[in-house]
Formats: C-alpha cells, structure tokens, sequence
C-alpha cells in the first residue's frame, strides 16, 4: 500500500535533558575531544556528536546536557549515558550519574485520508488556520497534552509528548474524532488503521495520568479554603 493511503506513525525526534549536578570544564573536554563544536563566544554549550546513535549533545559548564535527533526515549538516554561514559573513560572527572528527563518528542503521522481543513476548524476546539499563511492547521489536544499539525492530505506533525505512547494515544483519538464528526474521507472500501498500540503500555499510561488527575485534586484548594482568603 503507498503511503498516500497508508496509516503510520514514525518518531521523528526524541529531545531529552540531563543534569550531572556537577561544574563541567569545556575546555578540557575540547582538549581531549579535538572534533566536539565549542565556540563560547556565539554560544556557551559545547556539541558532542555521536555516530551511533546518530545524536547531539550540548553540554554547558553548570553540567547541563541536551540530546537532540533521537528516534526513540530508549536511544535518547542511551546517547547520554555514552556520552558522559566516553568523557570519564578519557579522563573528564565526572562524579555521579546523569538526571535524564525527556523533554519532547516529535513525530509525523499519516492518517491515510484527506482531511476537511475547513470544517476541522470550527469541528475540533483549540484551532488556529490561516491557510494564506500556513497551509496547516494547529491543533491543542488537552489530553495528552500535545499540538499537532494537521495538513489537508492526511498528513500529521505531533509535538510536545513527553513519552512514545502519549503519541500514539494522541493521533488514534484524533483519527476517532474527525471520523465521529465527518471531518475525514477515505479512498476505497478499505479504511487505513493506525498500528495497534501496546496494552502494557497503554496501562501504564492510563494509571499515570489517572495519579497526575489526583494530584492536582489534592493541591487544588477547597471551597472552604477560599473561603478563608
């Protein structure tokens, strides 16, 4: 089937940070690693890159790192636990472990069909379309809380998932919702289904934002705690 009337979803872009705690000296790691990027006078991170996986790293002198051009939460922390294994292993003095927290995940996504632009805008809540500028429209999804692109052919742009399976969660519930409210058109008898999401996963999700939702009821003050102020 070509990609035209094929559903899928491909990670595109894992964003993770790190912190070692700890002061940093770039300028010796710039000694040891003579092909890492370090100009402080246009910017104060160094740029470590690693061929597998194919990522890269900046690293500040306060000890923060970022890792960009992951395809997955998995590689992303792996290619901060090589880099900082491949300074200690050549003499960077580094004491503890990296604080590894994934920041942002992004993805393109097809759906298969061609989607109502138009009609999306008033159909789904949270919108911005302004075709003579864009020729896509901007979606805020509240749960999972991501933007996604919507383009007229199908095609998606998912952003700002802090976990794989929020994406997944993300585009099935916006294929459900244009197809209840008759925003999407298929080809064919066929209609193009998104891969199957993992139950383990999705359970585990489910029960994370389940705690997040009590969280929040038990920091948000009672009726008699305003009344008070």
């Amino acid at each position: 089937m070509s990609e035209k009337g094929r559903a899928f979803i491909n990670i595109e872009n894992v964003v993770a940070s790190a912190t070692l705690k700890q002061q940093i000296d770039l300028n010796a790691i710039v000694r040891v690693f003579p092909g890492v990027e370090y100009r402080p006078e246009q910017f104060p991170g160094l740029v470590y890159r690693l061929k597998k996986p194919k990522t890269a790293t900046l690293i500040f002198s306060s000890g923060k790192m970022v890792c960009t051009g992951a395809k997955s939460e998995r590689q992303a922390r792996k290619a901060v636990l090589k880099v900082v294994d491949e300074l200690k292993r050549d003499g960077i003095v580094i004491l503890g472990k990296p604080d590894i927290t994934i920041q942002n995940i992004v993805a393109s996504a097809g759906l298969g069909g061609y989607i109502d632009l138009e009609k999306a805008t008033y159909g789904l809540k949270k919108t911005m379309y302004e075709p003579e500028q864009f020729p896509g429209l901007i979606y805020r999804m509240d749960e999972p809380k991501v933007v996604i692109l919507l383009f007229a052919s199908g095609k998606l742009v998912c952003t700002g998932a802090k976990r794989e399976i929020q994406v997944g969660i993300a585009v099935n519930k916006l294929q459900q919702i244009l197809e209840a409210k008759n925003l999407i058109t298929y080809e064919g008898t066929e209609k193009p289904r998104l891969p199957p999401l993992p139950e383990k996963e999705l359970e585990k999700e489910r029960l994370k934002v389940d705690q997040a939702k009590e969280k929040q009821l038990k920091e948000k003050p009672g009726k008699d705690d305003e009344d008070e102020k």
